[in-house]
């Protein structure tokens, strides 16, 4: 799964690594639910520093798509919001 952290770049996380990754997808959602600015940008944080962890990063001639788009670090809760799918950024089951 090729992830995109708007900003940053992409990375490739393995089957076993997405499974994980959902937790973390879960919790930003969450915390955007509950309305508090600071548990979104805490849960964002650490959703991007498990994908900078556990992903390869992809190299930057590659040029196919991205499976998944996450908004940078300092996002505002606007352009958050418009990136949710109703599902976090990863759909349930990706």
């Amino acid at each position: 799964m090729i992830i995109r952290i708007l900003g940053e770049g992409q990375f490739d996380l393995t089957d076993a690594s997405a499974s994980d990754l959902q937790k973390f997808d879960d919790e930003v959602e969450q915390a955007f639910e509950s309305g508090d600015e600071t548990a979104v940008h805490s849960a964002l944080s650490r959703l991007h520093e498990f994908i900078v962890t556990a992903g390869a990063p992809v190299p930057d001639d590659f040029l196919g798509g991205s499976d998944v788009v996450v908004p940078g670090e300092d996002a505002t809760i606007a352009e958050i919001r418009e990136m949710l799918s109703g599902e976090g950024f990863v759909p349930n089951g990706g």
